[in-house]
């Protein structure tokens, strides 16, 4: 017995001095999410189960806030929004829902980034109007040069000279077309749409979704077009596959540089078709842009007679621009010319221009922290 106390004793002392090592904790896996396949664009569709010019909606309550909701195919996912209202309005907004009212009431597809190219936003568009009622980015004052709009017995078209670099369209840029087809029948912009009360008999509030229309802007020069959506040949006078001979032959005009008018008008032939000189009607093949630029034609378009023609003081129309400035334009002297939003924040066409007083505050923070630290350690 006492030597087991003596052999107890001591392998107590023993562990005493030298505990037993306690085997580590055994890691248990956490489940990890896998990553998010990235489906490569050659296995992507490309067109919609719904072309754009298939999906109507009634103005405003049928609007959806996105029309287009193909994110899955090749173009990827709608830039902007459609349902625009007060709460939309300022100059970064991303409504893609345009009107084409009146000479004094219309809208443009332009870039929403500053120095933009019309090939390379084609899709990603938004609207910049006259109107501050729809939601929109407006026209910075001392844009437009001089309009025309016209009302035929198939359509209403604006054409007009622009300073397009204040409407984020990059200067020297010849532009190109926006239309509801697109090559992949998604539209350009993609899910864009169109808005018009010309057909409403004298009830300017009700408005009828445009399914053919045309816009080309470059050049410092724009033409809209919107045909009646109840005219039987509504896709004729709004063709969309001339998208390289711009507004002279898709919707030549008589608009003049610093005049502002509204006219009647008789129809255009439609884009692309011409009698020659034997008396033979003949359509125009447009040539792919592989073999160059085109320099020259086989007809030149007709004018179409317009009549009736009022004209106005652009500072009277489009009164409600006059505040509307971009970056670089004189400030005012009793108050700032940029727009203020729903948001609170000062807008311009070019967007927010972010102060630097944050970085400023936290480098003097920083000096602080670092000059307390020192007397610690002295």
């Amino acid at each position: 017995m006492l030597a087991t106390s003596i052999l107890l004793g001591l392998a107590s002392v023993v562990l005493a001095q030298n505990p037993p090592l306690t085997p580590p904790p055994v890691a248990v896996p956490t489940a990890v999410a896998p990553a998010p396949v990235e489906v490569p664009d050659s296995l992507k569709s490309t067109y919609p189960a719904t072309p754009l010019v298939s999906k109507t909606f009634a103005y405003p309550s049928g609007i959806p806030y996105k029309v287009d909701t193909d994110d899955q195919l090749v173009r990827g996912r709608q830039w902007g929004f459609n349902l625009c209202n007060s709460t939309t309005q300022n100059q970064e907004s991303l409504c893609q829902t345009m009107m084409v009212n009146s000479l004094d009431d219309f809208c443009l597809w332009a870039p929403p980034e500053p120095d933009s190219e019309v090939a390379s936003t084609e899709g990603e568009m938004v609207a910049w109007c006259t109107n501050p009622s729809h939601g929109t980015r407006l026209i910075p004052k001392d844009s437009l040069y001089g309009v025309q709009f016209m009302r035929t017995p198939d359509y209403v078209q604006v054409s007009g000279f622009v300073n397009q670099s204040r409407i984020n369209l990059k200067n020297g840029d010849y532009g190109g077309e926006m239309d509801p087809h697109g090559a992949d029948l998604r539209g350009n912009p993609l899910g864009g749409l169109v808005y018009s009360n010309a057909w409403s008999h004298g009830n300017n509030n009700s408005y009828q979704q445009v399914i053919e229309w045309h816009n080309f802007i470059g050049s410092n020069y724009f033409c809209v077009k919107a045909c009646d959506p109840a005219g039987p040949n509504a896709a004729h006078f709004c063709e969309h596959i001339y998208d390289r001979i711009g507004c002279l032959y898709n919707a030549p005009a008589n608009v003049q540089n610093g005049t502002f008018e509204s006219c009647l008008g008789d129809n255009q032939d439609y884009p692309g078709v011409y009698t020659d000189a034997a008396g033979a009607v003949q359509t125009f093949s447009q040539p792919p842009e592989s073999l160059g630029p085109i320099t020259s034609f086989p007809y030149t378009p007709r004018t179409p007679a317009s009549s009736s023609c009022t004209q106005y003081q652009s500072s009277v129309i489009y009164a409600a621009l006059e505040n509307v400035t971009v970056s670089g334009d004189p400030t005012s002297t009793s108050s700032s010319p940029s727009e203020t939003g729903t948001t609170g924040r000062t807008q311009t066409a070019v967007g927010v221009k972010p102060t630097s007083a944050g970085v400023r505050n936290d480098v003097h923070f920083v000096a602080v922290v670092f000059g307390l630290l020192s007397l610690l350690f002295v």
